[in-house]
């Protein structure tokens, strides 16, 4: 047991199953990205998770999000709101920057006005200009990273989780993202973060879930964890 920091969410024995099947034929395949996954995400910790390809990196981020539930296992949430900021997750197309970001702060449970307070905070750091009252659909990727970015970082949630959108975007944006996200770690935020570079989880996270074929592999300090993945890497 944790006796310096509570648990903000639980998972005990995840297990999630994708099946498939081909119209008008009795064909199905299963896939089953997670098989048996335990573990506790303490509050104040920023937690990275690596694998290979297909690990259910971010088919775990979705069920922390409480997006999916899980085929068997229990998820846990001790209260926490959370927040997952993924190139996946779409944006009203139709709508502005600036509408998406007051629809994104409200699907983090939080109050119109306050988010509305923070428009223009969120407007200077995206460097979206004239393109923050267009709509979404004339975006590009990485304006809709940077779109995304500016909303999670000033519009404050419990639990942060983020899905390769650090990978995303120039270099200078990825270097300015990145020192505000260290910020909100050295401050006590809890995040969660998905990366395929294991220098962006030591750099940015004190522990690392490690997933291998469907089970946790590897959980702890986050240089113990990476340096274990990249030797089997090898």
């Amino acid at each position: 047991m944790n006796e310096r920091k509570k648990s903000a969410i639980s998972l005990k024995n995840i297990r999630v199953t994708y099946r498939s099947g081909i119209p008008f034929t009795r064909a199905t395949s299963v896939y089953s990205p997670l098989k048996d996954i335990s573990f506790e995400l303490y509050k104040g910790d920023s937690l990275g998770i690596i694998g290979r390809n297909g690990a259910g990196k971010s088919t775990l981020l979705r069920l922390l999000n409480g997006i999916i539930k899980p085929d068997s296992g229990k998820v846990v949430n001790h209260g926490h709101r959370t927040a997952l900021l993924s190139l996946t997750v779409g944006y009203d197309q139709n709508l502005s920057g600036r509408q998406n970001a007051v629809i994104s702060g409200m699907m983090m449970g939080l109050k119109k006005r306050h988010i509305v307070s923070k428009l223009n905070e969120i407007d200077e750091f995206s460097e979206l200009g004239s393109f923050f009252d267009q709509p979404v659909k004339n975006y590009s990727t990485g304006m809709k990273q940077r779109l995304g970015m500016a909303v999670a970082i000033h519009l404050k949630t419990d639990v942060l989780l983020i899905d390769e959108i650090l990978a995303v975007g120039d270099s200078r944006f990825r270097k300015k993202s990145e020192a505000v996200m260290r910020e909100k770690i050295t401050s006590g935020d809890t995040i969660v973060l998905v990366s395929h570079s294991a220098e962006t989880v030591k750099r940015l996270c004190n522990k690392a879930l490690w997933i291998e074929n469907g089970v946790v592999a590897r959980y702890g300090d986050s240089k113990v964890v990476v340096a274990a993945y990249e030797e089997s890497q090898k």
